[in-house]
């Protein structure tokens, strides 16, 4: 059976599948035409295709400035056509996409939109696409036309690598996948009370002591500068953004067992290897603290290129509620002072003088407590906006159900696939303007994850979910934009995983009816 989407995750806006139109064919004499402004789009569309077909695949650049055409070699030829004028009005990260027995043709105006173009593109080749070695099947594609651009600019996920370490191979891999689903925000969770994960030149004791340890009493570990900068260089490749999290001034316990002049008494804390939260503080009103905060702030704003840095805020149960009112509204000036917008948890709106812009994430249930709501409003209230992680419904380390062998189950029992398609992000807060929301993210913590295959199976494929949700237009826009479709197409993507080297959780998410039809 022929899907009326084409399996494309997540949903294009328009798509259209011509009845009868032959397909286009990816041949030995197949070459790609770009034009060095969008040099790493061709070659990492390249990359993708000619290890799996064995194919040459060279890359075209005309020498002259202006629309690029098809070769004439029977209409076997992809070319990725920058379009500055954006005639088609999809946008900075839209795009449209043309395949027939006449070739392939992207039109994008950012090399960003041609990006999210080539994953299309590679949706609708074979699984075997995704192999990392020679597959003899047919190289084709059906013929369709799709215009295509996202509802919402920041389309994120979150890993926590306080809890479980996880080095450069494991996050570059992970980015990888991401960018297969339009994803173009990583936040990273870098400290918590468990381990402190980045290096910071300034205050070396950091990485020495915070960094040596992890939940379960593990090895730990964390990103040298060479490091991090491994990430962000490859995660920008993939057009996505790094977002760093610096926690404070709770989940702070590595901090305090690194540095004894961060406690009240100047008594190192000792290092936490558990998983309980809300039980550590920074004194917030020490100048020591403020000097401490300073270095780290400064260094990461330097490591890191992205307009955000997050400062957390989130269970600062052992903080005086007036010092973290004012050591919010403090920490949020100083992030901005060093040119980047800062975001933090919901909690920290409970300051009304936050740093003009701060974004707020909410992180609670989608049927939020009242004085929840009023928090994640007041930072709209002060000019932000706000990313939103319902954590029953977005939140990546839930169980799927009682038989899930990892992952945790305090929001609300457990979290179907179904669940974290099912909810509309505009409809979460009260009196929430939706243009306030500028996009979802699904946070992974990491204290049941201790391997990439772990990750994997939470992540996947609920993340798909939420990056349609986050993508594609919804339900009241979009008669495909269903739950029985979604359905279809992820049943249609097991071998694309299979291909991709992914073992996914909740094997049996789409129900056995749909199947049958």
């Amino acid at each position: 059976m022929r899907l009326a989407t084409g399996a494309i995750i997540p949903l294009p806006t328009e798509q259209l599948l011509p009845v009868g139109a032959e397909p286009f064919v990816l041949t030995q004499a197949s070459r790609i035409f770009a034009t060095d402004a969008v040099a790493s789009v061709s070659t990492y569309l390249a990359n993708i295709l000619r290890t799996p077909t064995g194919f040459p695949l060279p890359i075209i650049t005309p020498l002259e400035a202006g629309p690029i055409e098809e070769g004439t070699d029977g209409g076997h030829d992809i070319v990725l056509h920058l379009d500055l004028d954006d005639v088609a009005g999809v946008g900075a990260e839209g795009y449209t996409l043309e395949t027939s027995f006449s070739g392939v043709r992207i039109t994008a105006a950012t090399p960003a939109g041609l990006f999210y173009g080539v994953q299309s593109l590679r949706q609708l080749f074979p699984a075997e696409v995704e192999q990392r070695s020679v597959r003899s099947v047919a190289w084709e594609t059906v013929a369709t036309s799709i215009v295509d651009r996202p509802r919402f600019r920041y389309r994120g996920a979150m890993l926590d690598v306080a809890r479980h370490f996880f080095n450069a191979d494991v996050v570059c891999g992970f980015l990888d996948d991401l960018a297969l689903f339009k994803i173009n925000t990583l936040h990273l969770h870098l400290t918590d009370d468990q381990g402190w994960r980045i290096a910071i030149e300034s205050r070396p004791e950091l990485t020495a002591v915070g960094g040596a340890t992890e939940v379960d009493g593990g090895a730990g570990g964390f990103y040298t500068r060479e490091d991090f900068a491994r990430i962000v260089e490859h995660a920008a490749a993939r057009f996505v953004t790094i977002v760093p999290e610096i926690d404070i001034p709770g989940h702070t316990n590595a901090a305090l067992s690194a540095i004894p002049d961060l406690n009240p008494g100047g008594l190192a804390a000792p290092p936490y290897t558990g998983t309980e939260v809300g039980f550590s503080t920074l004194d917030t009103i020490s100048d020591a603290t403020w000097a401490f905060l300073e270095d780290v702030v400064r260094e990461v704003a330097e490591q890191t290129p992205g307009p955000w840095l997050h400062f957390g805020g989130d269970e600062s149960h052992a903080t005086n509620a007036d010092d973290y009112r004012e050591f919010v509204s403090r920490a949020s000036r100083l992030v901005a002072s060093h040119g980047k917008v800062p975001i933090a948890w919901h909690e920290a709106g409970i300051s009304t003088d936050l740093a003009p812009g701060t974004i707020g994430q909410y992180w609670s249930y989608r049927v939020p407590q009242t004085d929840t709501a009023e928090r994640t409003l007041s930072f709209v209230e002060q000019g932000g906006s706000l990313i939103l992680s319902p954590a029953d419904v977005a939140y990546l380390d839930m169980a799927y159900d009682e038989s899930s062998p990892i992952g945790l189950s305090w929001a609300d029992g457990s979290t179907s696939v179904q669940e974290s398609y099912e909810w509309e992000p505009t409809e979460i807060l009260p009196g929430q303007a939706s243009s306030a929301v500028i996009g979802i993210e699904g946070p992974l913590w990491t204290e049941t994850v201790r391997s990439r295959a772990d990750i994997d199976y939470l992540v996947f494929p609920r993340l798909l979910a939420l990056a349609e949700i986050a993508w594609s237009a919804p339900p009241s826009e979009s008669s495909l934009r269903t739950w029985t479709d979604f359905s279809r197409r992820l049943d249609a993507f097991g071998p694309r995983f299979q291909a991709l080297g992914i073992t996914p959780g909740s094997p049996n998410s789409v129900d056995e009816a749909v199947r049958a039809e």
